[in-house]
């Protein structure tokens, strides 16, 4: 028996996620006569968006609204792309509603379907539930010039940083039916001033609660000022987690960029805070050393961004560092260098930015101090024999902390604080950005290095000397080199000059132990 529609296709906008970026999806829904009424959902739905056609039938049932009655057919477009969670839920019930008439599409004066993009869970009475991804979607629509953007309420702030795109909060279906109907209007989020939120940001710990360590925070100063990565080895207790948990407190606030980026990557996973606008603080992970490689450097059969990713533009701590798994450390070496993580699978290749500063500790020996003589040596070399010369020729500065002095613990005196050491990193980090731009000594390219890194004759004749006698790599030379220059700008020097460089060669502990 043939069919006929009885209402032309409604079409509505919405996006699939593919790792934090928004990519376009238009939901078509179709209504035919049939004998038996049924909802199809086709276009690679998962099992998540399979069950949406009962949570969608029972919301607008709840809502106050009538089903469709017939064969409804549903398909998620481009049909190659897999869709996932139910963020389909309200695009799908506008969709149906539309094809059946509940919202009136003939009327031009009321706001029209396809100039929206929306996205949001149902619940079984009608509420709109917050979705992961939201900032993406913002910027797909801007980018689209779309009329606006229609995400639950929640979820509403945090898209709101979006600019050049309207952002409509929906708590309910039916409010939304009300607003494409003309019969009462969403409210539109306000424009969340970026700049002010940032300002505010403040760190949790401070450098002065650090009792001694001037040396280790000099290091830290350095790591802050350039980026380096920076491995800190001294006996339990010495401090080391306070000072990598102090670091975000010395670094420069986030960029507006550099804000919007972090929280796609954390609302990528639903890991911004509730009715929050942006993560306005750099962030810092620190994952137990338990952790496989796929929750460090991402993955999954869906792939999630990981801690590396998570701790982007901000710190990735690794605390007892020897104790990681070989596997998990080694898969750290690309990210390190690259500063992005590339995660294939058979549905494609996604690409998760990975640009964070990595701060690592470990005890000198696997009791967690350190004993002199022979047989002390030898556990020390044996507990650094867990860690791979390749992975330590990633980090910049090893750094050794001392046991702090019972005269320095009771004293009662304060250390160096975040602020002085902050005030240094941004005056060193200026210089930099007058003499290359945005990009931190850290990842200065060679060509570039030898520029703004140029070497006199008796600092060349050092690190060569440096070089012979340690058996350093070609990469360890060029990050003595980007360290030197980030010691000459805190130093306020233009030229990079001997104690520069002498400095920055006493930072390679780990190279002098391992010839």
């Amino acid at each position: 028996m043939c069919v006929t529609s009885i209402v032309a296709i409604s079409r509505v906008h919405t996006f699939v996620l593919q790792g934090i970026e928004a990519l376009p999806c238009e939901v078509e829904a179709d209504r035919s006569t049939a004998r038996t009424p049924s909802t199809g959902i086709v276009g690679l739905p998962d099992a998540a968006v399979r069950e949406s056609a009962e949570r969608v039938r029972t919301a607008i049932l709840n809502s106050g609204y009538e089903y469709p009655f017939g064969r409804l057919t549903v398909n998620l477009a481009p049909a190659d792309l897999r869709k996932e969670g139910p963020v389909y839920d309200l695009p799908i019930a506008v969709a149906i509603l539309a094809v059946g008439g509940t919202i009136d599409r003939r009327r031009e004066e009321t706001p029209q379907v396809e100039e929206f993009l929306v996205a949001g869970e149902l619940a079984l009475d009608g509420r709109v539930r917050p979705v992961r991804g939201v900032i993406s979607v913002a910027m797909l629509a801007a980018k689209r010039k779309m009329k606006g953007v229609i995400v639950p309420a929640q979820n509403a702030r945090e898209a709101s940083v979006v600019e050049g795109i309207d952002v409509y909060g929906a708590a309910s279906l039916a409010e939304v039916v009300a607003f494409f109907n003309g019969l009462d209007a969403l409210h539109c989020a306000r424009r969340v001033d970026v700049e002010t939120l940032l300002a505010t940001g403040e760190a949790e710990l401070d450098f002065a609660d650090v009792r001694g360590q001037e040396a280790a925070k000099r290091a830290m100063t350095i790591a802050a000022a350039g980026m380096h990565n920076i491995l800190l080895i001294g006996p339990a207790g010495s401090g080391k987690t306070m000072m990598a948990r102090a670091l975000p407190g010395i670094l420069p606030p986030l960029s507006r960029d550099e804000a919007l980026e972090v929280t796609r990557v954390h609302s990528a996973i639903g890991a911004v805070p509730r009715n929050a606008a942006l993560i306005t603080r750099r962030p810092v992970r620190t994952p137990h050393h338990t952790a496989s490689s796929a929750s460090i450097v991402g993955g999954g059969s869906v792939p999630r961004p990981g801690e590396v990713s998570l701790a982007h533009h901000g710190v990735l701590f690794l605390d007892e560092l020897p104790e990681f798994q070989r596997g998990v450390l080694e898969s750290l070496r690309e990210p390190l260098e690259d500063g992005f993580v590339t995660i294939s699978r058979m549905q494609g290749t996604i690409r998760f930015p990975a640009r964070a500063l990595l701060v690592a500790a470990m005890n000198p020996t696997h009791r967690g101090d350190r004993r002199s003589g022979e047989e002390g040596r030898r556990e020390q070399e044996q507990y650094l024999k867990r860690l791979s010369g390749p992975l330590i020729d990633r980090i910049d500065l090893h750094v050794e902390v001392v046991a702090v002095p019972f005269g320095e613990l009771a004293g009662g005196g304060k250390g160096t604080s975040s602020a002085v050491l902050r005030e240094r990193v941004l005056a060193a980090r200026e210089r930099a950005i007058r003499r290359q731009g945005a990009m931190p000594n850290a990842r200065l390219p060679g060509r570039q290095l030898d520029v703004h890194a140029a070497l006199d004759d008796a600092s060349r004749t050092l690190l060569g000397r440096a070089l012979a006698e340690l058996g350093l790599s070609a990469r360890a030379y060029d990050k003595i080199r980007r360290v030197s220059r980030t010691i000459a700008d805190l130093d306020g020097s233009e030229a990079v000059q001997l104690a520069h460089v002498a400095e920055a060669i006493q930072y390679r502990l780990l190279d002098r132990r391992m010839t």
